[in-house]
């Protein structure tokens, strides 16, 4: 079933984001995977769909996109996900995520803890485990994942603080924005003083190695150990920010798996991130050729 091609498995939701435009594949872990696909690199997307009109497309759609679905699981007592999904004025989205769906009920299967712990990058978040059964496969999942990435996105009120905490403690690396940081020093009953003290306490905290923490329009940082490294951010005319996290996740994943150094992940992540804000969606149409000219031409 599995070869020694590197490969990524994405754990969590996959849903369709209702704009006030129309529908598109999404969630985080999705917009994930399809973006790491698009770097080149093979992805597992680990989910569960409901049994109706909406699952077969989403089916569709994936499989257009040269995914594989085979890890998808099919429900037939809950929907597939649905999401409504608001912009404002200034381009930022909120989500109204409808509850007790398919992927809140993702079932651990056999051949599972092999897809897992082959992989070269498990990646989850703390959403899909708002609920019981897809939590425990989750926890059981990340007992034999060889290198865990945890995407933080909180999305209230899914919010669970004894749940983020074990998250955080299992995680190999952790990805986070300033607000996310500020909140989670906030479970702790820290007092926030600066970005570097806290993401340290974090790391000595939870014997996290390397955390990155995303900043917008100020740039990234990743803390890698005793180090740390700071980028600026790529200036762009900005589409929405629906999915740019998760973009800036996928394109640090495609050159962290390889070995790169620091520079070179997160200028493939800073610069994939500001490319698909750029445009409309998360998962937009486009050739790694025109993202690799965007990338030369835009060189942090």
């Amino acid at each position: 079933m599995i070869n020694n091609k590197k490969y990524v498995v994405c754990f969590g939701e996959v849903l369709w984001d209702i704009f006030p435009e129309g529908s598109r594949a999404g969630g985080a872990p999705f917009n994930a995977a399809y973006n790491i696909h698009k770097m080149g690199i093979d992805v597992k997307m680990l989910s569960r769909i409901g049994s109706d009109e909406l699952g077969q497309k989403l089916i569709e759609q994936i499989q257009g996109w040269g995914i594989t679905t085979e890890f998808i699981q099919i429900d037939n007592e809950n929907p597939t996900s649905t999401v409504i999904a608001k912009i404002d004025e200034h381009n930022e989205a909120t989500y109204e995520i409808i509850n007790h769906v398919a992927w809140d009920y993702i079932e651990l299967q056999p051949e599972h803890i092999e897809l897992v712990s082959n992989a070269d990058a498990f990646i989850f978040g703390s959403l899909s485990a708002r609920n019981e059964k897809t939590r425990q496969t989750l926890l059981q999942l990340l007992d034999h994942a060889k290198l865990k990435i945890f995407d933080v996105n909180f999305r209230p009120p899914f919010i669970d603080v004894e749940l983020i905490k074990t998250l955080l403690h299992k995680a190999d690396i952790v990805k986070m924005n300033k607000a996310e940081l500020r909140q989670i020093m906030l479970f702790l009953s820290e007092e926030y003083k600066s970005e570097d003290e806290s993401v340290v306490f974090i790391q000595n905290h939870f014997n996290i190695n390397e955390i990155i923490l995303t900043k917008g329009s100020k740039g990234a940082r990743y803390f890698v150990g005793n180090k740390n490294y700071g980028f600026p951010a790529v200036p762009i005319t900005i589409a929405d920010t629906v999915g740019s996290g998760d973009a800036f996740l996928s394109g640090f994943i495609s050159k962290r798996i390889q070995g790169e150094s620091p520079e070179e992940i997160m200028n493939q992540a800073i610069s994939l991130g500001a490319f698909i804000t750029s445009k409309s969606g998360a998962c937009p149409d486009y050739a790694y050729s025109e993202f690799e000219n965007f990338r030369i031409q835009n060189s942090i």
